[in-house]
């Protein structure tokens, strides 16, 4: 189930920001992806969890700089930061042992990040040069 849902509210904050033009601006899914990054942070905090928190931020500086070269140079950057992330979800549990990690959310997370990733790339590859998201 959290596989579905992950799926389903990428596709849906996607095309909302569609709809409404949030992701006119280049900073959108860079925006989205540090704030996914910070997640796990947020996890150790909330687990109580000092020592897990400074190799949470290991991972983290590492997606969030994917960002921000995607913000400043090439969207495609952000799309391999959204499915390295999704990839980082299904080890994450192996690599830290964050207390404040619930269940589901690997599972969850990761269906979102590549869920976005494949739209993020759809939307890069299909729309016009001239009309590139800035």
């Amino acid at each position: 189930m959290a596989y579905l849902i992950g799926v389903v509210l990428a596709l849906a904050v996607s095309l909302f920001a569609r709809f409404v033009g949030l992701d006119r601006d280049r900073a959108f899914y860079p925006t989205v992806m540090i704030v996914i990054a910070s997640l796990y942070g947020l996890f150790a905090v909330m687990g109580g969890s000092p020592a897990e928190l400074a190799g949470e931020w290991v991972a983290m500086g590492g997606f969030i700089l994917l960002s921000v070269l995607g913000f400043r140079l090439n969207l495609w950057f952000v799309v391999a930061a959204l499915f390295a992330h999704g990839v980082f979800d299904f080890f994450h549990g192996h690599l830290v042992s964050n207390p404040g990690v619930p269940v589901w959310w690997p599972a969850f997370c990761g269906a979102y990040d590549v869920t976005a990733a494949g739209y993020l790339a759809w939307l890069l590859w299909h729309t016009k040069p001239a009309a590139k998201l800035p």
